[in-house]
């Protein structure tokens, strides 16, 4: 069952539009919410879940660790853990990369302007 690849659009989607997302029924959602900390969808005041498009990304990743490569869920949660660490101590070389690409924005924009004055 792969994951339809749909672009995010709105800020929030309720359970449903993310289950169908998934081709999953809206129990599955709620419990990987409940298995998964990560996993932090705000609540209307009816108390209905609403997912983030962050919300989804996550829930992205865990599709395809559990669906798709079989991970059980202690598995994907060590996996996820694991992937967390590997992100923070790559954080300078992100933030380096970060500069770096802002600054070579900056340039281009420079450039065009330049071409478009001739």
């Amino acid at each position: 069952m792969p994951y339809k690849e749909k672009e995010i659009k709105k800020l929030f989607y309720t359970i449903g539009e993310v289950a169908e997302m998934f081709d999953l029924e809206v129990s599955h959602i709620r419990f990987w919410t409940n298995e998964f900390t990560t996993l932090k969808p705000s609540k209307n005041n009816k108390g209905n879940r609403l997912y983030t498009g962050e919300d989804i990304e996550k829930l992205k990743k865990i599709h395809e660790l559990v669906k798709v490569q079989g991970y059980t869920l202690k598995g994907a949660r060590a996996k996820l853990k694991e992937e967390k660490k590997v992100v923070k101590s790559n954080e300078p070389l992100i933030k380096s990369l970060q500069k770096i690409r802002k600054s070579l924005l900056e340039v281009h924009s420079k450039l065009e302007t330049a071409e478009k004055k001739r």
